[in-house]
């Protein structure tokens, strides 16, 4: 089972200094938050000029954290509800799963002139709707990797502890809160770190952008950085991504090793791991009266909801079950009337396309099957040796996860044209080029689940290894390689489409004023984009999700069977 305290920790008493600042702390976040979003109810400025004078830092970099926060929560939330309602049966699963591989293979311009478009119509002339608009983006490029991992860890729970839940007769939201939730944790973690790191990665194309003739911007640092990458100033491009990588530090430093910490008592163990992961933040909220009366009135308030779902289970179930099924044809005859819309919107833009086109399609989509096809290969080379020992080893972890969530998070974009120019000297140019930026979009996926599968594995099969004397190709075989098994396969699984998301902005690079780009759907979907020639856009992205959900379908598929029948935990 998870592992427990052996005893509740007593609240500590008394206000201290470290309540003092966490009060200060928490006030200055939300006075930050307020004084940011006050802006956002001002008109739309036909075309908002983005300074790269250094004291405007602060303030972009302040704009980018909040809608990168706010699209994180609205990720995590969306991605607990989608897997947690797709595992609840196989019709769900047959129509939700498949829609979600859909869904993640299509890349973040593609949802762009939708998503603007919708933004501006709901609020005209105001700057709320490319802010909204752009949140929205950002969630498109966090959310489908946080939703996978989230419904793989609840597919592969051990029979044995929903054995528990039923022998308790624990009802379906106190199973959530006491199973569900605390076995998704420790992969959620690692995946919501590699979700907010590709947040930053799209972050330049979310906060600046061409939809045809119009120019849309916003203040943030990603748009500071595309500024001055287009101007050709490499001087302010160090100087965003230097501040962006002391973002990623700090976020590093208050939130994810506190939760990395945090999530390995949700391991399922009997034997105590011999060095655990620590970080101080935690240790000092643990040590905060404040904090500790949160956390009683949190657990107060858990509790009386558990009670309430337990009595309308038992009371409510005919009332429950009819509002279940309005709500449900509601949902549906709505999503039927999206669905016969765009399919007479998307037949008039298909009919408008003559042959050539489709013909430049299908080439430019073979350029691109080989190129991400060879980024995967590269990348599960390194990252899965890296990954499990960053995630068996938590000293090595302590110094290794923040550089690796820092170089995970750069946008490699704004470094792209120094790489390519040094590429093109070597011979290739952007052809071979955008294999290498590929990479540097997609390898992480792998390499955080990784991670999240080693840190997973329990200490009594460590030991027994040990104590069979199990080393090398054996103890890979026997006990590395079936413990992260399914983590692997979720990270392949979203690597993929991240990989496809990232012919965008490698097989199309503007730097300087100059616009290189190579034959490939990514080139095709932003050039599209940037010419508003939507046809051509719907046609490249539907082209590009046939093709990832071919792969997730005939590949991946099987090997996430293979892991629930094989490789689970009980």
């Amino acid at each position: 089972m998870f592992k427990i305290p052996a005893s509740i920790p007593s609240v500590p008493i008394g206000f201290k200094l470290i309540d003092a600042l966490i009060l200060f702390f928490i006030m200055s976040v939300l006075s930050l938050i307020v004084y940011v979003a006050s802006g956002w109810r001002y008109e739309m400025q036909p075309s908002v000029e983005i300074s790269l004078d250094s004291k405007y830092i602060p303030l972009y970099s302040a704009n980018s954290l909040i809608r990168m926060s706010f699209a994180y929560i609205l990720s995590l939330l969306f991605s607990i509800w989608y897997g947690y309602t797709a595992n609840r049966s196989r019709i769900h699963e047959k129509i939700m799963i498949p829609l979600l591989d859909v869904l993640q293979s299509i890349p973040v311009l593609s949802f762009l002139p939708g998503v603007t478009l919708a933004m501006i119509a709901i609020f005209p002339r105001r700057r709320l709707g490319i802010e909204l608009a752009s949140i929205l983006l950002i969630f498109t490029g966090q959310v489908w990797n946080m939703a996978f991992s989230y419904y793989h860890s609840i597919n592969t729970i051990p029979s044995e502890l929903t054995e528990v839940t039923q022998v308790f007769r624990h009802n379906k939201f106190t199973k959530f809160l006491r199973l569900d939730l605390p076995f998704s944790a420790i992969g959620l973690v690692w995946n919501s770190m590699m979700s907010v790191a590709g947040g930053w990665f799209f972050l330049m194309a979310c906060e600046m952008f061409v939809l045809k003739d119009r120019d849309f911007r916003l203040p943030g640092i990603g748009s500071y950085i595309q500024t001055a990458a287009n101007q050709g100033d490499m001087v302010h491009v160090l100087y965003g991504i230097g501040t962006m990588i002391l973002l990623i530090i700090l976020l590093d430093i208050l939130a994810w090793r506190p939760l990395v910490s945090w999530s390995q008592k949700f391991r399922i163990e009997t034997v105590q791991a011999e060095d655990e992961r620590e970080s101080f933040v935690l240790d000092l909220l643990r040590r905060s009266a404040f904090i500790g009366k949160i956390n009683l009135l949190t657990s107060g308030t858990m509790k009386s909801i558990e009670a309430f779902f337990e009595k309308s289970t038992v009371d409510s179930n005919v009332t429950v079950g009819r509002i279940r099924k309005t709500v449900n044809i509601v949902i549906l005859f709505a999503v039927s009337l999206m669905f016969f819309w765009s399919v007479a919107s998307a037949s008039t833009l298909f009919l408008n396309l003559g042959a050539s086109d489709y013909l430049t399609v299908l080439t430019a989509a073979g350029f691109s099957v080989l190129r991400t096809s060879l980024a995967l290969f590269i990348a599960a080379l390194w990252t899965i040796p890296a990954g499990v020992y960053i995630g068996t080893n938590p000293k090595a972890a302590r110094v290794l996860q923040p550089v690796v969530q820092v170089v995970a998070s750069i946008p490699a974009t704004a470094v792209f044209p120094v790489i390519l120019l040094f590429l093109i000297k070597l011979g290739g140019g952007l052809a071979a080029g955008s294999i290498f930026l590929m990479l540097l979009g997609t390898q992480w996926y792998i390499l955080f689940n990784v991670i999240a599968g080693a840190s997973a594995i329990p200490q009594d099969l460590k030991e027994t290894a040990r104590l069979y004397g199990l080393k090398g190709i054996r103890k890979w075989r026997t006990l590395i390689l079936p413990g992260i098994f399914p983590y692997l396969v979720t990270g392949l699984i979203t690597a993929t489409g991240g990989a496809w998301n990232a012919t965008i902005v490698s097989e199309y690079v503007t730097f300087g004023g100059e616009t290189m780009k190579t034959r490939g759907l990514g080139s095709l979907i932003s050039e599209s984009t940037v010419t508003g020639n939507f046809g051509l856009l719907l046609v490249s992205t539907v082209v590009m999700a046939i093709l990832v959900v071919s792969i997730n379908r005939l590949v991946w598929k099987r090997m996430f069977t293979l892991a629930q029948e094989k490789y689970r935990l009980g």
